[in-house]
């Protein structure tokens, strides 16, 4: 499956995040992954931009704005 490149709006406030992995559980394709305790995008491209890790987020680190992602 291919996706479109560098357009998923997609972002981590790192300063809030808890590291608690429901971002990671919640995501459909596995864009998100937890490191040193914080979540990241570890693959941006693959970000369908669905909010399912925002809405999830319970210190709402993550935001994610619907487009063409």
């Amino acid at each position: 499956m291919q996706y479109v490149k560098n357009v998923a709006k997609i972002e981590i406030h790192v300063d809030k995040c808890i590291g608690c992995g429901l971002c990671v559980m919640v995501c459909p394709h596995g864009v998100i992954n937890i490191q040193n305790r914080k979540a990241y995008v570890e693959y941006r491209d693959h970000c369908i931009e669905c909010g399912a890790c925002d809405k999830n987020c319970p210190v709402r680190a993550i935001q994610v704005e619907s487009g063409v992602g």
